[in-house]
């Protein structure tokens, strides 16, 4: 039996989705424990391409998939994404799983995620608009719904008039827009709709996960977002609304810390963010375009570029030490195949002129220390035997796993699922 955890050590689009496919041949359910359809999960299968935003990527693998409690449910995406899957040939229904204890995202929350962006003006924050920020805000201030809520239809009508008449008084007075009101009886005839597709999934998940672990099952869970954009840890403000470290696995599946057996670090081999805030190893120049170009750095939500960097030693070895990472998953080690010379942040040097090895607080105008390595200016992309890779790409790895502390455990050098290699399969833990 496994209980192993597969978090993003850096800023989010580390490749997760790829580690969790391939994971999933050995596993017996994927749990996604927080996040909503603010992020997505690319994975290439077979000769196409899956982009999955709530559906735990464990379902391409007909593997029981499980969304946590921990998640905020857009249940109109949801629905499409479902249907989109059954139209590729992925079977859908028995095998994914909805807990009755996870918030729903309701119209106002992406109503207000929109208005307040729009307030903001330049100091926005770089949200996805999807209303994932009001939705957790909502579930802290107790006057959020529940997916269980839509099964007892008195209750859900009530707590849905009283919920609106407070939403509409923001619309009006705070927001002062000309925005169409809320309406409750719309509102509830659409949920009700949702209901009667989605009313089979529904259960109590965290029970579920706890009878698979007694059952000695194996079991992957699986976040979105990365490390550094983590509510508490991240680059605050500029970060998600909810706790993306692996701790929030717990909580957010109703699973108890003692039964989790490993954490796995997913990391790219350079730096990449989406949106606004701090990001000391950003690029702008031609590295970066090449970064950007060969990488396909675009979000798979929402298409934005990202925003890309040299490797952050720092970074990861904070997320490391958050997650307490038990081995790394090394990701898009090819897209640096074309460098003749790579750079890995060491150090920092702050605004008062102090040098530092540990991530500091904030991260606002601090200048980044490099070590210089030689690149391996060649094609590695593919490539699924280890002997074949280049001295320079296995010093490069040594050199990361040296400073941030942690085994590299899968080396990626491609989108595809058999595009890998496992250095240890015993590592895999399942």
């Amino acid at each position: 039996m496994a209980c192993v955890i597969i978090v993003g050590a850096q800023w989010g689009d580390e490749g997760k989705g790829k580690i969790v496919d391939l994971l999933t041949e050995r596993a017996d359910a994927v749990v996604r424990y927080q996040g909503g359809n603010n992020a997505g999960h690319t994975v290439m299968f077979g000769n196409k391409t899956f982009v999955t935003h709530l559906v735990p990527s464990g379902i391409l693998r007909k593997t029981t998939s499980i969304l946590g409690n921990g998640v905020v449910i857009d249940l109109a995406e949801l629905i499409k994404e479902i249907e989109e899957l059954e139209q590729m040939g992925i079977e859908v229904e028995n095998r994914l799983h909805i807990s009755d204890r996870a918030q729903l995202v309701m119209p106002w929350h992406k109503t207000f995620d929109r208005l307040r962006e729009e307030q903001k003006g330049e100091k926005k924050i770089g949200t996805t608009g999807r209303g994932i920020g009001p939705a957790y805000e909502d579930k802290i201030g107790r006057s959020g719904i529940r997916v269980g809520d839509l099964l007892e239809p008195e209750y859900f009508k009530t707590r849905l008039e009283e919920i609106v008449d407070e939403k509409n008084q923001l619309l009006e007075h705070y927001f002062k827009t000309n925005e169409p009101p809320f309406s409750a009886n719309e509102i509830f005839s659409e949920f009700a709709e949702h209901l009667k597709k989605l009313k089979p999934f529904i259960c109590d998940t965290a029970l579920q996960v706890n009878q698979l672990v007694e059952q000695e099952k194996n079991i992957l869970f699986e976040g979105a977002q990365g490390t550094f954009l983590d509510v508490d840890h991240g680059t605050y403000p500029f970060v998600t609304s909810s706790n993306t470290l692996a701790g929030g696995a717990c909580a957010g599946a109703g699973i108890g810390p003692t039964r989790i057996t490993d954490v796995l670090g997913i990391v790219k081999a350079y730096t990449t963010r989406v949106g606004s805030g701090p990001f000391p190893t950003e690029l702008f120049d031609k590295d970066g375009e090449l970064l950007q170009s060969v990488g396909n750095e675009f979000g798979a939500t929402t298409g934005r570029p990202r925003r890309c960097g040299w490797f952050d030693a720092l970074l990861v070895r904070q997320a490391v030490r958050l997650n307490g990472v038990s081995g790394m998953a090394v990701m898009k080690l090819d897209v640096l195949d074309k460098f003749e010379t790579l750079k890995i942040a060491i150090a920092y040097r702050l605004p008062n002129g102090e040098l530092t090895e540990n991530l500091p607080r904030s991260l606002e105008n601090v200048t980044p220390v490099y070590e210089e390595m030689a690149g391996w200016n060649c094609k590695t992309a593919g490539v699924t035997d280890y002997e074949q890779l280049p001295p320079q790409m296995l010093a490069y790895l040594e050199r990361m796993s040296e400073l941030v502390g942690a085994p590299v455990s899968i080396i990626s050098t491609g989108p595809k699922r058999e595009e890998s290699i496992v250095l240890n399969p015993d590592q895999l833990w399942l």
